[in-house]
């Protein structure tokens, strides 16, 4: 891994060329949106100028919150626009730029409650897993977090494109705060989530709820040694803020869907070259004797580091499922 003061040549060329695509092809059809969810992921403060990370970020959720249903005033059935995904999986890569800008790119699969159903009996039934949406991210560090320990402070943006005819794009905005005091560390995600499309080309604009939304991430972890790290995870969504956006029927007869769980998390981190983690984060034993191991060093940072993450989240609502199944697989190189 390379150190923040050498950093090592990387050809991020393609990274722009990539967020300029997914912003081309971004013309989505209106449609009201459920509360937005997020991929269950903390966003840190961490900048190693250099460094590239393929992300795999997964939930399964079970015990699923059943679907509310109604009848309008000519008699069609209506159903709740709660945001139920029964699985997700998104594949990302990110690239360090500078010591205060990281850049994301990925993909997101969802096996989602389907949305148009003209049967009761069929409210709760689940479509395919599908490739749903691409997504550019960018995270600027105000603040780094002293070595030492102390504060930082950093911004997310983020523009999530969804691939399916109908929906809505979003975007997200809001700062970044971690805090790191010897083993013990917390991370919090404070985000506005924004719901905005412009109608279908060449036709007329249908009616469109461009609503904000307020998301929460937050993480407590304390770090036992090099390999592992145990942490208290929540994550959360107060769907529609104030009256924002243009509301539906689905809204007067069954209100907002707020989602909210937290649960336990594990994260073991090991090199696949077999040599200790600490040199490939830049972790320094006072002890030792920077002559004898400086290429001993210098070889661990070209290694990659491989971080695998599984854990439980529990739904602290009705709106929310009982269960979710959080796992994760990061590779830094």
């Amino acid at each position: 891994m390379p150190s923040e003061n050498s950093p090592t040549p990387c050809n991020f060329w393609y990274l722009p060329a990539i967020a300029s695509a997914m912003f081309a092809i971004a013309a989505a059809l209106p449609a009201h949106a459920g509360p937005a969810i997020g991929q269950f992921e903390l966003k840190d403060l961490e900048a190693e100028p250099g460094n590239l990370e393929f992300q795999s970020q997964n939930a399964h959720s079970w015990s699923q919150p059943r679907r509310k249903s109604a009848r309008d005033e000519d008699g069609e059935p209506i159903f709740d626009d709660n945001s139920v995904v029964r699985q997700r999986h998104a594949l990302e890569m990110e690239a360090t730029l500078s010591t205060f800008l990281r850049m994301r790119v990925g993909i997101e699969y969802e096996k989602e409650r389907l949305d148009e159903v003209d049967d009761i009996r069929f409210g709760d039934s689940f479509g395919d897993l599908k490739l749903d949406e691409v997504a550019v991210e960018v995270v600027t560090i105000f603040k780094r977090v002293p070595e030492s320990g102390g504060i930082g402070f950093g911004a997310l943006a983020e523009f999530e494109h969804p691939l399916e005819a109908g929906e809505l794009n979003s975007i997200v905005l809001g700062p970044i705060v971690e805090a790191k005091f010897g083993p013990w560390g917390a991370v919090g995600n404070l985000t506005f989530v924004h719901h905005f499309g412009n109608g279908e080309r060449g036709g007329p604009e249908p009616e469109r709820d461009q609503k904000w939304d307020l998301a929460y991430a937050t993480q407590l972890s304390y770090t036992l040694n090099d390999n592992w790290m145990f942490a208290l995870e929540g994550y959360g969504t107060f769907d529609r803020i104030g009256n924002s956006g243009t509301p539906g029927e689905e809204r007067a007869a069954f209100g907002d869907h707020h989602l909210h769980r937290a649960g336990p998390l594990v994260y073991y981190s090991w090199k696949p070259g077999g040599h200790a983690i600490g040199a490939a984060r830049g972790l320094k034993d006072g002890d030792s004797d920077e002559a004898e191991h400086g290429e001993a060093e210098a070889d661990d940072d070209d290694e990659m580091v491989v971080t695998l993450g599984v854990g439980m989240l529990f739904g602290l609502n009705d709106n929310t499922p009982d269960n979710t199944l959080k796992w994760s697989l990061e590779v830094e190189f």
